[in-house]
């Protein structure tokens, strides 16, 4: 078979698992303005605790989340990683979840009911981004951990990042809130969870950009979460060395 013939079957069965899905579940704001996912709240009230005890974290600058659409986007170490965002806000998220979560019997039909987004792989999911994008112009918030998968190799650098976090707040002009796990989650261990100001690639909107221009304003989301974890670690220093002369004098 050839070169040409396999990225034909390949397209073919993309565009068959694209047709499978399922349209985005949007969730209308309530009379306050508020778009509220009940099944998620079910599961916040369920599995917070567990989460506090076991995976205890400590959160910074998560009040500054405000109401209607914002992109989150965070560094994956864990599946706690999930339950960050959805403290910061009292209204739904969207996660964009990778297929094989999406596409399991049992765990399907909870991330459908959550209005979770399916993401191939390989990061090629047009209908990813469409449905985000849907979602985001419909006033409500989607969490993006753009490495793709939980990193396992390093504290200190990120996985390298799918695009589309970028594509996604330009196209439709959502704020992005970056936000750090600085360390990787272990049980009893407290771990710090950083979550930046938001800001928004105002200097991209309404251009037509080359491909190189979205990378460029990828990095400086990638630029923006390095600066917030290399803040944090330097205020957590600060902190230290002036509990060390409290404790000469």
């Amino acid at each position: 078979m050839s070169e040409t013939d396999l990225e034909t079957k390949d397209k073919s069965k993309k565009e068959k698992k694209a047709k499978k899905q399922k349209p985005i579940r949007l969730f209308p704001a309530n009379k306050k303005g508020f778009h509220i996912m009940h099944k998620l709240n079910f599961f916040r009230f369920l599995l917070y605790p567990w989460n506090s005890l076991f995976y205890p974290c400590k959160m910074f600058g998560h009040k500054k989340v405000g109401q209607g659409a914002y992109i989150y986007v965070g560094n994956h170490y864990s599946m706690w990683d999930i339950f960050y965002p959805a403290r910061t806000t009292k209204e739904g998220v969207h996660y964009i979840a990778k297929e094989s979560i999406t596409s399991a019997p049992v765990l399907r039909r909870w991330a459908v009911q959550i209005g979770a987004i399916t993401a191939m792989r390989d990061g090629s999911d047009i209908r990813t981004l469409t449905d985000a994008m849907k979602c985001l112009k419909n006033g409500e918030k989607v969490v993006l951990f753009p490495e793709g998968t939980r990193n396992k190799v390093s504290e200190e650098e990120f996985l390298p990042f799918h695009g589309g976090s970028a594509l996604m707040s330009i196209k439709t002009k959502t704020p992005i809130i970056p936000f750090v796990v600085c360390s990787r989650p272990k049980v009893f261990k407290r771990v710090h969870v950083v979550f930046g100001e938001p800001f928004e690639l105002t200097e991209y909107y309404d251009r037509k950009l080359s491909r190189e221009e979205y990378e460029e304003a990828e990095q400086i989301i990638v630029n923006k979460m390095y600066e917030i974890r290399d803040a944090h670690r330097a205020y957590l220093k600060e902190k230290k060395a002036d509990k060390r002369k409290k404790c000469k004098s």
